[in-house]
């Protein structure tokens, strides 16, 4: 057997072998991106050498891209207007102020601890950085116990934040001498990636979901096959920005929101986007745990053999001053109480965006791109270690710090936390997200 063989048969028993014990697993530390990040670390140059990214950087890139890809678009088409204006007081401070604060102080912090960066790649890795990924920490926005507004704007926030970075980390890509983006100039960035790639992505979106409605209007379309022309939208929309050398992600993103529009121009549609996109969640879940396979193997493993005190405080301030001092300022004036601010704080884990933003990174002409791996890896490596284990504990613990509070006589009746909030099916694959009683 070959060794492409052999890695197959690998990532096939683990998948298999995860999905036996799932269930079982879940609530628990030991979370599914942990076992496929550390079965990686097995499988990679510092276990079996089964993957390398030397050899093995193409089919790496386009599995980690197509799962980014199905992510953006399913995110962004089962938002709801009404969910972002129930909740643009909060989720739209994050999305906002925090974002912007948290791409400031990762690009701030990361000029004293790592000197031999430029400016411009120190802004890289605090954009790389900066989107969350709610489904490493699934306990924390899945336990009812958890007042509602608080899950549904970390869902939000976790589904919007990565296609919103997406605009900073291609231009700072690009004000980086020798990259693919430099080497087509800023202006011709700005032109092709924030500017092309949002049109096509609307027109794929719009011309895609109209045609959706209409067939499903007349009878036309089985379920199932509508399910597959959402994968085609989406893959669509990508391609085309791409064959045009602009963002496929962003493409894809906008699309999402298109696609999603089209549904819902006049009153209760037919059918929810959401009715239409379970495949493309389920296949873009199903590649995003396999990316963190293969990001353990070819990036954290390696990187694991070269730690330094930089890189690891780093990752650490990532995980804590970085994301936590902006969302405790973006909320200022929310009428929140602290031990909310502290939860939504800590709850930002580093996923799948982080991963596929590193390897597009890893196959750019960057004189520290080896430094920037390094941090990268270790950082969502410690997210997913720490946000793991602590999610189902913490969620507990915050959902009796909610309960005690919403009962006092005192404080219950004024808790910002107890805002009644419609409940949306948005990423079905988090769990259900429930109103809290009383």
């Amino acid at each position: 057997m070959t060794d492409a063989g052999w890695t197959g048969a690998a990532v096939a028993g683990v998948a298999a072998g995860y999905a036996l014990v799932s269930r079982r697993l879940a609530g628990t530390p030991v979370s599914d991106a942990l076992v496929f990040v550390a079965f990686g670390i097995a499988m990679g140059p510092v276990g079996l050498g089964l993957v390398s990214l030397t050899h093995d950087s193409g089919p790496l890139r386009t599995l980690a891209e197509a799962a980014l890809t199905l992510v953006l678009f399913v995110d962004a088409s089962t938002v709801r207007p009404a969910e972002l204006r129930s909740e643009g007081t909060l989720a739209g401070r994050l999305l906002t102020v925090g974002l912007a604060l948290t791409i400031g102080a990762g690009w701030l912090l990361a000029r004293p601890l790592f000197p031999g960066l430029t400016l411009w790649e120190c802004a890289l890795v605090g954009a790389v950085l900066a989107p969350t990924d709610a489904a490493l920490g699934k306990s924390a926005i899945s336990d009812p116990r958890v007042p509602s507004l608080v899950r549904q704007t970390l869902n939000v926030e976790s589904g919007l934040n990565d296609g919103l970075v997406l605009p900073f980390f291609v231009v700072f890509l690009a004000a980086i001498p020798g990259t693919s983006y430099a080497h087509e100039g800023m202006a011709e960035t700005i032109w092709s990636a924030l500017l092309l790639s949002p049109a096509l992505g609307l027109a794929v979106g719009g011309v895609g979901g109209r045609l959706l409605k209409a067939s499903f209007d007349h009878g036309w379309v089985a379920r199932d096959w509508r399910e597959i022309f959402v994968l085609a939208a989406a893959v669509g929309a990508y391609t085309l920005a791409a064959v045009t050398h602009g963002s496929g992600f962003i493409a894809a993103w906008v699309a999402g929101f298109a696609f999603s529009g089209v549904f819902r121009d006049r009153g209760r549609p037919a059918v929810e986007p959401a009715d239409t996109t379970e495949l493309a969640e389920d296949l873009g879940g199903l590649l995003a745990m396999l990316s963190l396979l293969f990001f353990g193997a070819v990036l954290l493993g390696p990187a694991l053999q070269h730690l330094s005190w930089s890189v690891v405080g780093y990752a650490l301030l990532s995980l804590t001053v970085i994301r936590m001092v902006p969302v405790a300022l973006s909320l200022v004036g929310s009428h929140l109480k602290r031990p909310t601010v502290a939860y939504v704080g800590w709850f930002g884990p580093r996923g799948l965006a982080s991963v596929v933003f590193g390897l597009l990174v890893a196959e750019e002409p960057i004189q520290g791109v080896g430094l920037i791996s390094q941090v990268v890896a270790v950082t969502v490596g410690l997210s997913v270690l720490l946000h793991g284990a602590s999610a189902a504990l913490l969620a507990a613990r915050y959902g009796r710090w909610y309960e005690r509070a919403a009962a006092d006589p005192e404080v219950g009746p004024g808790l910002r936390e107890s805002a009644a909030m419609p409940v949306t099916p948005r990423r079905r694959r988090l769990g259900p997200l429930q109103q809290p009683e009383g």
